[in-house]
C-alpha cells in the first residue's frame, strides 16, 4: 500500500487547517484532524449536483449557473459536459489556495477545465455573488460545508437559513433552479424550500460513481414564476 503524501495545506476561513494529500494518481483534501472533506475518487453526488441541475435548464439559452464551491471539479466538469457552448459557469471559491491547488498539485484531476472559456473563477464567499443582482442566474448550484445539517462553519447557515434561501430565490430568474448537496437528508430543510418559494424535490445519489459508496442528498428547487 503506498503512503499518503502531504503536498500542501491551508487554513480556511475560520481557522480550520485544510492539508491536501496524494496516494499515486489518488487525491484527499482533510481537515487537520483527519476528517476527510473530498477524495478524488468519490465525486458522484458532486456530479449529480450539475447534471440534475441542468437538466432543469434544458432549452434554456445561454445559461448562467453560479457554482458555489470549486472543490475538486466535479460539479463543475459534469456541468461543461451538459452545458450549451453559450453558457456562463461562474464558480466562486473563498480559499484561493484551492484554486492554486487545481492548477498545480491537482492538474492530473482538473486537467484544462479552468480554461474553457465558459468559466470564471470568482474569489470569496458565495453568498455575495447570490446577494449581488436579482434574477443573475438561471441556476445555483452550492456545494459548501456539509450541506444544511451538518455545517462545520456556522457563517454557512446564511446560505441554507431563511434569510439565505430568500436571497437564492431573488438572485434566480423565473423557473431557475436551486441545486444543494448534503451529506445527509434533512426533511426540514425540504419545508424550508417550500415556504421561500420553491418547489423542492430531494435525491439519494450514490458519493461514487456506478451506484457505490455512502449515500448523499441533492435537493433540486425550482423557483416560482412571479
Amino acid at each position: 500500500m503506498l503512503p499518503w503524501i502531504e503536498l500542501a495545506s491551508a487554513v480556511a476561513p475560520g481557522g480550520d487547517r485544510l492539508r491536501l494529500l496524494r496516494r499515486g494518481d489518488e487525491f484527499s483534501i482533510r481537515l487537520q484532524g483527519g476528517n476527510e472533506l473530498m477524495n478524488s475518487r468519490l465525486g458522484g453526488s458532486e456530479e449529480a449536483l450539475a447534471t440534475l441541475a441542468l437538466d432543469r435548464l434544458a432549452g434554456c439559452r445561454a445559461p448562467r449557473v453560479l457554482i458555489g464551491g470549486l472543490g475538486m471539479g466535479f460539479t463543475l466538469r459534469a456541468a461543461q459536459a451538459v452545458a450549451p457552448s453559450d453558457a456562463r459557469l461562474i464558480v466562486s471559491e473563498i480559499l484561493p489556495d484551492l484554486v492554486a491547488w487545481a492548477g498545480q498539485h491537482m492538474a492530473p484531476v482538473f486537467g484544462t477545465c479552468l480554461s474553457d472559456p465558459r468559466v470564471e473563477m470568482r474569489l470569496g464567499d458565495v453568498g455575495a455573488q447570490i446577494g449581488a443582482a436579482p434574477a443573475a442566474f438561471d441556476a445555483i448550484l452550492l456545494d459548501v460545508d456539509n450541506g444544511p445539517g451538518g455545517l462545520t462553519r456556522p457563517e454557512n447557515d446564511g446560505l441554507y437559513g431563511e434569510a439565505g434561501l430568500a436571497a437564492a430565490h431573488r438572485a434566480l430568474a423565473p423557473s431557475g433552479v436551486l441545486a444543494v448537496w448534503s451529506a445527509e437528508l434533512d426533511a426540514g430543510f425540504t419545508r424550508a424550500l417550500t415556504r421561500s418559494g420553491f418547489e423542492a424535490r430531494s435525491h439519494t445519489v450514490r458519493a461514487a460513481r456506478g451506484g457505490r459508496g455512502s449515500r448523499h442528498v441533492i435537493w433540486i428547487a425550482v423557483r416560482a414564476k412571479g
